[in-house]
């Protein structure tokens, strides 16, 4: 299929894990893309960025109706996690992870919408499980995709009659190559694969490939009657209770 023909795309991470992913995805169905991250991406054309600058999103979203004249697609993938609870984190970490999470999100839709109001475009956000329930020591993490799955609400409420959607996946345990060299990190691979298998009751963990998919989803045409909602793209972890 070619659902994002003539489509311009920006996904913010898209060079490495879930945002390469839906990256290649968009781009394999025709669209035109963009990524921004902090580092140059020689696979798409890309946007060295920073986001903890606040005058970031605006930068990138000219940059890319300089160079491509619209913008039809926005994915927000770009995300921090430090472990660390209320009592062991320091305020300017704190505020560094809802700066990169949640407020540049926030920044991008803001900077992206009239070229969005334009295209009738779609916004798909990276949010996590961890926005709905959470890990230990991810006091920031947690509270920022918490934040963000409201956002995915608000503009969806606000701006949905303009003809632009909104919507947000909540990925849990995906195999990225950051998660995949940590387990190589272990001890015992094999043995810590066969664990975090236990916990969803597809038997393993999702690739980045799955998220992909159903971001290409929400952001095309056959998605038009949905939005405002947050996906959990799990392997039906939390949907399984754990052992009485």
């Amino acid at each position: 299929m070619m659902r994002f023909q003539g489509k311009v795309a920006l996904v913010t991470g898209g060079r490495t894990g879930i945002g390469q992913a839906i990256a290649r995805r968009l781009r394999d169905e025709g669209a035109h893309v963009f990524t921004a991250q902090r580092s140059k991406d020689l696979e798409f054309d890309s946007i060295i960025s920073d986001f903890t600058d606040l005058d970031c999103p605006a930068r990138v979203v000219s940059e890319v109706i300089e160079k491509a004249g619209q913008l039809d697609v926005l994915i927000n993938n770009a995300g921090i996690m430090q472990q660390a609870s209320v009592e062991e984190m320091h305020v300017e970490e704190w505020q560094r992870i809802l700066t990169i999470n949640l407020t540049a999100p926030f920044l991008m839709i803001k900077a992206a919408l009239p070229h969005l109001r334009e295209q009738s475009g779609s916004i798909v956000n990276t949010g996590s499980i961890e926005g709905i329930g959470s890990n230990p020591s991810h006091a920031a993490y947690c509270a920022s995709k918490a934040g963000l799955h409201g956002l995915t609400r608000a503009v969806a409420v606000d701006h949905s009659s303009e003809g632009v959607r909104c919507n947000a996946i909540a990925p849990g345990w995906i195999d990225t190559d950051l998660n995949v060299d940590f387990i190589e990190g272990m001890d015992d691979p094999d043995a810590f694969r066969s664990e975090i298998g236990k916990i969803h009751p597809v038997g393993r963990p999702g690739a980045p490939e799955e998220v992909a998919a159903l971001a290409a989803f929400l952001a095309a045409p056959e998605s038009t009657f949905i939005t405002g909602q947050v996906y959990i793209v799990d392997g039906g972890r939390m949907a399984q209770l754990s052992l009485p």
